[in-house]
């Protein structure tokens, strides 16, 4: 077990910083509309790992110019996610790392995601540009606590803090 709270939990069988997620949707999906669609039980998504920020992000350039686009970017704090469907409502996650290794992903889950295991919103567009103009990779990777954070926030910071 990587992490655990209400919420999610993360397990892993080797170094790397998860391999499984379990998120508890009664909190994730208040509405109940993603249940309704897939069923509350099964496989969510697969994901893919990128070697660079750079090279997920020129990918997501590739697909959006066919036309193909994320419904979900998502900075988790442990990794930069692009979060994508096909019309059969298949999912898969393009990912990278922000960690340079699992303890300091551990590290990060057990102080940040107590506030927000879900993470934080962000542009593919504007980070891709930043990029191309000479931003670091670092600096889009490392994630705050100070940051906006998803819609689904409210709903967590809700569940923690109890009726």
């Amino acid at each position: 077990m990587q992490f655990q709270n209400q919420v999610v939990a993360f397990l892993t069988f080797d170094d790397e910083h998860h391999r499984f997620a379990f998120g508890n949707m009664a909190v994730l999906q208040p509405n109940g509309t993603e249940r309704d669609r897939q069923g509350a039980i099964g496989v969510d998504h697969l994901g893919f790992s990128y070697r660079s920020l750079r090279e997920l992000l020129e990918n997501f350039d590739v697909l959006k110019r066919k036309e193909i686009t994320p419904y979900w970017s998502i900075h988790h704090g442990i990794t930069v996610s692009l979060y994508y469907a096909d019309p059969d409502g298949n999912q898969v996650e393009f990912q990278v790392d922000c960690m340079e290794s699992s303890e300091d992903a551990a590290a990060l889950m057990a102080t940040m995601f107590g506030a927000n295991p879900v993470g934080v919103e962000f542009d593919p567009v504007d980070w891709l540009a930043r990029l191309r103009h000479g931003t670091p990779e670092r600096d889009l990777l490392t994630r705050t606590a100070h940051e906006p954070v998803s819609p689904l926030r409210g709903s967590i910071t809700q569940y923690l803090s109890g009726p």
